[in-house]
């Protein structure tokens, strides 16, 4: 197969100037191609065409970019095959669920925002002053958004930051992983044919050089980022400098899952199949820690460990397949770092717990038994390594939940709609599902709390995000 390897830079493919980084397939450990970063040139040109098209971009009307947006979904469903080819791919997923799934839910994003770019909301009231002025209250674009996109997702959230920040009138320079830009190259190609050069552009490299220039440069006015908290940080420093700029931050979660003692265990474990494991676990949202009531912590225990041992993972092209392999060798030996030093303090590893050997990035999917205050029950492991803790009293489970330095996803299990409402009300979580877990509405924001981050995903209020509010008022 051949990618698309050239930055997107006006409405046009350019080779890149900068250093070649490789792209590897995680299932084989294969190198895919080499893809040549932006150079500092090529950063202010994209970021200059940005400038440039903001002017007639923004002037557009809803109705306009509303259309532009709508052929975009369109278009992505008709080539959804070739995308999930190199997504699948270059990420290491199963080839099924991106086709089937992701790329469905791409599409929906662009159509959802072709949607609401035509329903921001304002208004027009008079006698806020006196009867003689009339104020208007407007949502204005905000210039150029430098969206940085993770490598988990790179399709899916390159959507769900393109889309939002066009819809309102915005241009973007986005810069894809460096693990996984083949898939987003090739998306450009789409969204070049619908709407103007500058609107959209893609530049690659990495963190340190590229995305660095890229979030410090002076045109540009928000910075959006999905990433770690380390980068988070990093962010706020640049956006506080010669020129301050806008926000919005999603930055990874360490999701708790309150399994109370009345709870469908049956329910739980067959969701937690898909919500602890779609990815590798490599999802800022996934059930990753199960705090259990000891009443049921043994039948919980011993359930999660069957369904655990029929999970099928391996090549991302079997129809079979459940899960693929974590994105890069480093990322497999951080995981089984987190599993290794679990072991050595004392915990019970109660399912995998090992790599297995052959080629390519996989790790078995794993429970251990552990104690709150171990460091695999604390900290963001992001693969396929599930937690079990048992307490006491669900108040318990409720503070071990919120003392936790993430807040962006969690979910409460409980036949008493009473208890399980008095914990999702009091959770300091972004999202808090009931009886469920990981399942997302474009129409609804997703977005986090504390070190996890501040701003919204999806729905009308990712719109917002994207815009200035501006108060005019007339005298007459």
């Amino acid at each position: 197969m051949t990618y698309e390897t050239r930055l997107f830079i006006n409405g046009a493919y350019v080779a890149g100037n900068g250093a070649a980084l490789p792209s590897h397939e995680p299932a084989t450990g294969k190198l895919l191609a080499e893809v040549a970063s932006a150079d500092t040139g090529q950063i202010d040109l994209a970021v200059t065409s940005a400038h440039a098209a903001f002017a007639g971009w923004s002037k557009a009307t809803p109705k306009e970019r509303s259309r532009a947006l709508l052929r975009i979904a369109d278009a992505i469903e008709a080539q959804a095959a070739a995308l999930a080819d190199v997504e699948a791919v270059n990420a290491g997923k199963p080839w099924r669920y991106v086709k089937a799934g992701e790329l469905a839910n791409v599409a929906d994003v662009f159509r959802f925002f072709g949607t609401a770019a035509r329903n921001v909301p304002g208004t027009a009231a008079n006698g806020f002053r006196s009867s003689r002025h009339t104020s208007i209250l407007r949502r204005d674009p905000l210039g150029v958004i430098a969206s940085i996109a993770p490598w988990n997702y790179p399709l899916l959230m390159a959507a769900w930051k393109i889309a939002p920040a066009v819809a309102a009138g915005n241009t973007v320079v986005i810069k894809p992983s460096e693990n996984t830009p083949l898939s987003l190259l090739l998306l450009a190609s789409i969204l070049g044919e619908f709407l103007p050069p500058g609107v959209v552009n893609v530049v690659t490299g990495d963190g340190p050089n590229v995305g660095q220039g890229l979030i410090t440069h002076p045109l540009v006015r928000m910075i959006s980022l999905t990433g770690d908290v380390r980068t988070g940080r990093a962010v706020l420093k640049a956006a506080a400098g010669d020129s301050i700029k806008r926000t919005h931050l999603e930055l990874g979660g360490k999701a708790p899952v309150i399994v109370c003692a009345d709870a469908d265990v049956d329910s739980l474990v067959e969701t937690l199949r898909e919500a602890s494991f779609y990815n590798a676990g490599q999802d800022c949202t996934a059930a990753c820690r199960i705090f259990v009531d000891k009443s049921i912590a043994q039948e919980v225990t011993d359930k999660l460990s069957g369904m655990i041992g029929s999970l099928v993972y391996g090549a991302p092209e079997r129809d079979d397949v459940e899960f693929g392999p974590l994105i890069t060798a480093a990322q497999r030996e951080r995981v089984a770092g987190f599993v290794d030093r679990a072991r050595q303090a004392g915990a019970d590893i109660v399912a995998g717990g090992r790599a297995p050997e052959g080629e390519g990035y996989y790790y078995q999917p794993t429970l251990v038994a552990a104690p709150i205050d171990a460091e695999i029950v604390q900290k963001e492991v992001f693969g396929p390594v599930l937690t079990i803790t048992a307490f006491d009293e669900p108040e318990t489970a409720l503070g071990w939940a919120n003392a936790s330095e993430y807040g962006l996803a969690s979910s409460v299990w409980s036949a008493d709609s009473t208890l399980a409402m008095n914990l999702a009300n009091r959770l300091e979580y972004g999202v808090t599902w009931v009886n469920t877990h990981g399942v997302f509405a474009t129409e609804m924001p997703h977005g986090g709390m504390k070190n996890s981050g501040y701003g919204s995903d999806l729905s009308m209020q990712s719109l917002i995000d994207y815009t200035q509010v501006r108060h005019i008022m007339v005298a007459s």
